[in-house]
């Protein structure tokens, strides 16, 4: 058999990060990097990462160091098209 079938799981799982990026906005991102969002606030923030902690039985930590955007808050230049995914 092969001892790739018995590797250790990770056993910190996901991790939800709430934060501010550079420019102050307070965002929530996932270690996976398939979540991410921007709110107006950290209460706003936190409530949405509790949330999605449940659901996902995630841990949630307070980012130490500020956060990159994975989508950009930017305009869209002319000859750029949005995400299809983006809310």
């Amino acid at each position: 058999m092969s001892p790739e079938l018995y590797s250790e799981p990770d056993q910190r799982g996901l991790i939800i990060y709430v934060g501010q990026d550079k420019a102050g906005h307070w965002l929530v991102q996932d270690s996976g990097k398939s979540l991410e969002g921007r709110f107006v606030s950290r209460s706003a923030a936190l409530s949405f990462a509790e949330a999605e902690r449940q659901i996902y039985h995630a841990s949630i930590e307070i980012a130490a160091a500020p956060l990159v955007p994975l989508i950009p808050f930017r305009p869209l230049a002319a000859d750029e098209r949005a995400h299809r995914r983006a809310a």
